[in-house]
């Protein structure tokens, strides 16, 4: 076999370090040259990756030796394409992904989780905004740090606000913080499509869209009106959680978006005077759950009194911590949840952007 057709195989055999995927197409291709003993190895990622290029390089540089060659130079970069959507919808022109979060319960850390993984994404170098669908309880600007109002340059349409590098619109944007929203379901949707149409997002890799508990109008107004290229469950370990997280999982799947995988939260509280891991709120809930159903279990994250204590600041952990335990846990969760996707199907038409 050509040496360098051997390489490239053995290349597509290796697991990508967060999340196990093989590095093969769809989800990366490697571009590799071999000539007098050395090879120039080049891997573009669909998904931002540069969390893991160290353990990367690492990992080809014993594939590279194995086959008796030596690396004389390598590169990673990411390409992040638009991803397929349900039957009928088309991805924006300039928002190529968009990923629900969704539970099946309210108290389960939904929001923070949200917020905390678009933070992830915006850190591994991915153009992120993210949309809180929450039209009844909008904390989104609460723990991102935002007041006042967004502006509308031509009356029709709003600009989002950022933080931390990341787009937001929320209706808490646009009424007082005490006003309730006494809405019927209808209006309730109406307001959804009309914060996510409205607003003049950026030119985005994945758009998150932070849910309201359960499995109603607005997720069901979300599954038939906006495209979304797949779905992020949250839940904690207790029986009591997983049991309405798997009927948010079902709905997803009757309604054609694809569950990109369970993240688990509270999964276990670390007692910072002695040390002490205790599971709180029950062991590997989450893990039998996407056992049991078939999608990856993204990722398990601590009961960390940081991660209250930054979101109420306004300052996520993510962003106020990032080398911190638990600002890692979200990396790794968004990193698995960004591989996941590049491994689904392409939209029919790509819009693909490239990474440094």
């Amino acid at each position: 076999m050509d040496p360098t057709a051997r390489l490239t195989g053995a290349l597509e055999g290796l697991p990508e370090p967060i999340s196990g995927l093989l590095l093969a197409p769809p989800g990366a291709h490697w571009e590799v040259r071999v000539a007098g003993g050395e090879c120039r190895v080049g891997l573009s990622l669909g998904w931002p990756g540069a969390g893991s290029a160290a353990a990367l390089r690492a990992r080809v540089e014993t594939v590279v030796v194995a086959q008796g060659l030596a690396l004389a130079d390598f590169r990673v970069g990411s390409r992040i394409a638009a991803h397929a959507v349900q039957p009928g919808l088309s991805p924006l022109p300039r928002v190529r992904n968009v990923i629900a979060v969704g539970s099946g319960k309210g108290g389960v850390g939904k929001s923070t989780t949200a917020v905390n993984l678009a933070l992830a994404l915006q850190r591994l170098g991915a153009r992120v905004g993210i949309l809180d669908a929450d039209v009844y309880g909008p904390s989104v600007p609460a723990m991102l740090g935002l007041s006042g109002r967004p502006e509308s340059p031509d009356d029709k349409s709003i600009e989002p606000l950022r933080a931390f590098g990341v787009e937001a619109m929320s209706i808490g944007l646009l009424v007082d913080q005490d006003t309730p929203m006494i809405w019927r379901g209808p209006m309730a949707t109406s307001a959804l499509t009309q914060l996510f149409a409205d607003t003049r997002w950026g030119d985005l890799d994945y758009l998150l869209v932070d849910l309201p508990p359960g499995t109603g109008d607005i997720q069901l107004t979300l599954a038939q009106k906006i495209p979304v290229a797949g779905a992020v469950i949250v839940t904690t370990p207790q029986e009591i959680a997983t049991l309405d997280a798997r009927k948010a999982l079902k709905m997803f799947g009757k309604v054609n978006v694809p569950v990109l995988g369970i993240v688990e939260n509270m999964a276990v509280h670390v007692c910072g005077n002695c040390g002490h891991a205790e599971h709180l709120f029950g062991q590997g809930g989450g893990e039998a759950m996407a056992r049991q159903y078939g999608v990856p279990l993204l990722g398990s994250l601590p009961l960390d009194l940081s991660i209250r204590e930054q979101g109420d600041a306004g300052a996520p952990v993510v962003a106020a911590a990032p080398d911190s335990a638990p600002a890692q846990a979200y990396l790794a969760a968004a990193q698995a949840m960004a591989a996941h996707l590049a491994a689904r199907p392409r939209a029919a038409i790509p819009i693909a952007s490239s990474l440094a």
